[in-house]
């Protein structure tokens, strides 16, 4: 990909770059996991992250709507991989935890999968070029993390003083 490529270029490079890695990963776990979808293996990793959450914040940060969390998170109950209790804040929501076997689940997930992906890195990927990776790395969760276009400006607006232009 060429450093001058057009946003839309690079859009859609990014999308089918994070497509190939993400089906790669889902290869490489595939011997660790017990048939969950992506959208329960998010969700767990979420959960595992924030340590308790609720399905309303999940539902925000995978950016679906409820009525799909609510499924996801149903099944990783049955699953045994997700509690519920009542948030004592407010008892109409029930804050969501990982079970042990979740936390189990999770953990041998990121070993395998970091595993691999370290293996990978050391094998295929020089020193300067890790050093883009990590910073690749906190621009693509920025993104994937940001508000609706129509809620921000764009970063040249808002970020043009911080830049000095």
């Amino acid at each position: 990909m060429e450093t001058d490529s057009t946003a839309p270029e690079l859009a859609m490079a990014l999308a089918l770059a994070t497509a190939r890695l993400r089906a790669r990963l889902r290869s490489e776990q595939a011997e660790v996991t017990t048939g969950q979808t992506m959208s329960q293996l998010s969700v767990l990793g979420r959960v595992s992250e924030a340590g308790t959450t609720t399905a309303s914040e999940l539902a925000k940060a995978e950016h679906v709507r409820q009525q799909s969390i609510a499924e996801t998170v149903s099944a990783l109950k049955r699953q045994g991989l997700l509690a519920g209790r009542p948030d004592p804040s407010d008892g109409r929501k029930a804050l969501l935890s990982l079970t042990e076997a979740g936390e189990d689940l999770v953990r041998s997930i990121v070993e395998h999968r970091g595993a691999w992906l370290a293996r990978a890195l050391d094998a295929h990927v020089t020193p300067a070029e890790r050093a883009v990776l990590a910073q690749a790395t906190h621009i693509m969760f920025r993104l994937a993390d940001c508000a609706p276009l129509g809620e921000v400006p764009p970063v040249r607006e808002r970020d043009a003083g911080a830049l000095g232009r």
